[in-house]
């Protein structure tokens, strides 16, 4: 019978067990993924779907405390979504028959001001309105003085401030965005309009409180990841790990030719380590599905890189995978 090494349990059960198909793609991955660091080199996650309201923060944080996450790409959803868990989660609701909800069933849960996500209510009073009124404030602030942000600095300085502790319900040990805005770790927020708090935003111009030149945009997002790049990169490159597919991965993988073939520069090392999570299929033409080879064809990773995909559901192999690198 199997006997775990106790200082390592996670770890060494996915050794002893994850040996084919899928499980030894993920353990491939993980390997990777801590000899890329092992040569000192930098690593960007990337997040799409849910995974903030699944609550992947619980490792995601320390993946970030222990420096085995550099720099993170997400969508504005899963920027907020961490946030609004942090403090909002004794008030979200869990629907686990959500495949049998009527129509009507799902009108109750609006009704409610409860937005599911899958399995997951999130509480639109607590989560969106409680963050709404503290937001506003910065952005007033900043309408008022000039001032410009990228979307994910406001989030650093609720944050930071202390205002939203009041409300903090989870260990905010458990929170990657109270961890990043520790680090101050970069983060990439492509397509920030396509939120929660960018539709409010959008609502907020509108109504004249403040006007849409005070939210730094996508373009400036890549200006900066271009010059962040360059500077970090090194000789050898950044390592790519993403979890999903969309905006969150496409965004920031097309630095690379971009800085080659757009700017002309000599010596940009390519993405030096690639791996997604994925269970889309490749055949029905989707990006997000494509083998990791295709990218070689647009100039984003080279034909030595190390490259993995696992095909199979985040949720589940994300923390795994996490894990194995934490030694857990």
């Amino acid at each position: 019978m199997f006997t775990p090494d106790a200082s390592r349990p996670v770890s060494s059960f996915m050794e002893h067990h994850y040996l084919h198909f899928n499980a030894a793609a993920l353990m491939d991955a993980a390997k990777g993924y801590k000899e890329h660091l092992g040569k000192g080199r930098k690593m960007m996650v990337t997040l799409a779907g849910a995974m903030s309201t699944g609550e992947l923060g619980k490792i995601l944080a320390e993946m970030i405390r222990q420096d085995k996450v550099h720099v993170i790409s997400c969508t504005g959803a899963n920027l907020e979504e961490d946030v609004m868990n942090l403090v909002a989660h004794d008030h979200y609701e869990r629907v686990p028959h959500y495949r049998d909800l009527t129509p009507q069933q799902e009108r109750e849960l609006l009704d409610r001001g409860m937005n599911r996500v899958t399995d997951t209510c999130i509480p639109e009073e607590e989560a969106f309105r409680r963050l709404e009124k503290h937001v506003v404030d910065l952005w007033k602030k900043d309408q008022a003085e000039g001032n410009r942000r990228f979307p994910h600095q406001y989030f650093y300085e609720l944050i930071r401030s202390g205002v939203l502790e009041q409300y903090y319900q989870i260990d905010p040990k458990d929170s990657w965005m109270v961890a990043a805005a520790e680090k101050d770790l970069p983060i990439i927020v492509p397509g920030w309009e396509d939120s929660t708090l960018g539709n409010i935003f959008a609502a907020h111009c509108l109504v004249g409180d403040c006007e849409p030149r005070i939210m730094k945009s996508g373009i400036e997002y890549m200006m900066w990841l271009a010059d962040w790049y360059t500077n970090e990169a090194g000789n050898d490159g950044i390592g790519f790990f993403q979890i999903g597919g969309g905006i969150a991965g496409d965004f920031p993988i097309c630095v690379v030719p971009m800085l080659h073939q757009d700017l002309e520069r000599e010596n940009v090392p390519f993405w030096s380590y690639f791996c997604q999570i994925s269970d889309s299929t490749t055949s029905y033409g989707s990006y997000s599905g494509a083998v990791p080879n295709e990218k070689i064809t647009w100039g984003k990773l080279d034909a030595d890189t190390p490259k993995f995909i696992i095909e199979s559901d985040a949720t589940i192999v994300a923390p795994l995978l996490f894990a194995y690198v934490l030694d857990m």
